[in-house]
């Protein structure tokens, strides 16, 4: 029987706070969210809310760390999934993409948007933790997604002349930018036929037509 995680209220109140202004951030972005905004919504105190952050960068922090470590969770179950499926790494890496593709289209109002892309662009605004942050994110996804592209690569030499490092990030490519024309196209259904883009690219790649 799986264990089930019980938060405190405490705790509760700390995940409110964090999905509060999360959803705030991603609307109109972190200079355009206020504290005063964040525990008018959550129904709690100024002296509650530094309870639980120092200030805004404290909570800016907080939500980084919980969205990456989210973000790769899902990744990795989804690449569990799909190892389960097929032992070969092309076919597993493709299998991940299709359930990848899937799992984005079926968010009924399509993805809210990608926090550590809101805070690069506005990285003027958080410290130099939080910046760093953002940057650590993005290597451990690239090296995550090279080694699965090592995996292929192994078994399956690439066609054409391809750095395998820029394959890795292209999928963080793909992801953001299909959230961006999703958003502004409005049309939830883009990011997954991105992702299934990039499918067809690696498998034109390692597999060939």
């Amino acid at each position: 029987m799986a264990n089930v995680q019980v938060l405190s209220k405490g705790e509760q109140t700390r995940e409110r706070l964090m999905d509060i202004a999360q959803d705030a951030v991603l609307n109109k972005g972190f200079a355009g969210t206020s504290i005063d905004e964040i525990i008018a919504e959550a129904g709690i105190t100024k002296s509650g809310f530094f309870y639980h952050f120092r200030d805004k960068n404290d909570l800016a922090k907080a939500m980084l760390q919980r969205y990456l470590d989210n973000e790769w969770k899902v990744f990795e179950q989804l690449f569990q999934q799909a190892d389960e499926l097929s032992e070969d790494p092309l076919h597993s890496f493709l299998i991940f993409l299709k359930l990848f593709a899937d799992m984005m289209g079926d968010l009924p109002n399509g993805h809210p948007g990608c926090l550590v892309a809101s805070y690069v662009y506005q990285d003027f605004l958080f410290s130099r933790d939080v910046r760093n942050m953002t940057t650590e994110g993005h290597q451990i996804w690239r090296t995550r997604f090279r080694e699965r592209l090592d995996r292929i690569a192994e078994r399956y030499p690439a066609k054409i002349d391809v750095n395998l490092d820029d394959m890795a990030d292209m999928l963080s490519s793909v992801a953001d930018g299909g959230i961006i024309l999703s958003k502004s196209l409005h049309d939830p259904s883009i990011l997954p036929k991105q992702i299934l883009q990039y499918r067809a690219y690696v498998k034109l790649v390692f597999a060939g037509a």
